[in-house]
């Protein structure tokens, strides 16, 4: 059974209406974080865009854990304990958690900020024998601190770090992150890391922005959240889903603009932001990254990469890193 914990807020950390206001009323470019696209409509939305035969992310992600969650599991010694940063419906998760059963009980343990989420993971999970599953309602990194703290000093922890979200970080941000979970692990503890691999513009371009307008719902999809939660005005049909390809970047960016120009208010921030019309808002960024670069960056973030599993459909890898 998953128990899911309320959500502590720590102080200074901002809120929805916090990052809502800083991010709407900045000089220049408007920006709102990725992660409020994860309400319970958001996440089912997303479910529904890992079913398109335009994002073959999700399903690249889920043939490579099929083939070699037992290789996977079978390169870390000793009772692992099992963290999960995003679970999102722990659907991929299945592949490993059933390939660390095979040799001893286990506990699963999603962070997420979405509740939605993770009561998503614990009906894909519930019904495996000998699974405890333990939610964290949380901030990765707030998670994982709880996490760390509840194992015993036989125990190695595994932490997933699914589906490519390390792409929504701007690289050195990325790597800070990186660097951040490291300090929660100890030596001979192991991080998997999904990194989406550079693909040709079109094909990316089409993953996220399909022609069934899925992921124009999902995108739009935030500003109806800030209208449900915090009193906003703003009319989804004057805005526009926009994803582009950044070639210097290296990340597709998913942008919300506006038809034309107008002003919207949002009553619990309390604010008024003004649009001028082709004005946007960032919404996500997807940073996709060369195979050859990931040895790399787990050098200079504390770990070793121990091992990489590409798919050969939809260039993506799975690679693990042993914290140093």
């Amino acid at each position: 059974m998953i128990l899911l914990t309320e959500p502590r807020i720590g102080a200074g950390a901002p809120s929805f209406a916090d990052e809502v206001r800083a991010g709407l009323a900045r000089p220049g470019q408007k920006e709102l974080p990725s992660k409020y696209l994860y309400d319970a409509v958001g996440s089912a939305l997303f479910e529904t865009i890992c079913l398109l035969p335009e994002y073959g992310l999700a399903r690249a992600g889920s043939r490579v854990l099929l083939r070699h969650a037992e290789d996977i599991v079978r390169r870390i010694e000793g009772p692992v304990l099992l963290a999960e940063l995003g679970s999102g419906s722990a659907r991929n998760t299945r592949w490993l958690v059933e390939a660390i059963l095979r040799r001893q009980p286990l506990t699963y343990y999603p962070i997420d900020i979405s509740r939605a989420a993770l009561i998503q993971a614990e009906r894909e999970l519930s019904e495996i024998p000998s699974l405890g599953i333990l939610g964290f309602e949380r901030e990765y990194l707030e998670g994982l601190d709880e996490v760390a703290a509840r194992r015993t000093a036989a125990q190695r922890l595994l932490v997933l770090f699914l589906g490519s979200t390390i792409g929504n970080f701007d690289r050195d941000a990325g790597e800070a992150f990186l660097r951040e979970v490291r300090r929660r692990l100890a030596p001979g503890d192991h991080l998997l890391l999904s990194t989406d691999l550079v693909k040709p513009a079109d094909v990316l371009e089409r993953a996220y922005d399909d022609p069934a307008g899925v992921t124009a719902a999902f995108d739009l999809n935030l500003l109806g959240r800030i209208n449900r939660e915090l009193g906003g005005h703003f009319d989804l049909r004057a805005f526009a889903h926009v994803a582009r390809w950044v070639p210097a970047e290296r990340r597709i960016e998913m942008h919300l603009r506006a038809r034309h120009a107008m002003r919207v208010h949002i009553d619990a921030v309390p604010l008024e932001v003004s649009f001028m019309r082709g004005e946007t808002i960032w919404t996500e960024s997807s940073h996709k990254y060369e195979l050859a670069e990931i040895p790399g960056i787990a050098t200079r973030t504390g770990y070793q990469c121990v091992g990489q599993w590409v798919d050969g459909e939809w260039p993506f890898a799975h690679n693990l890193l042993r914290a140093v």
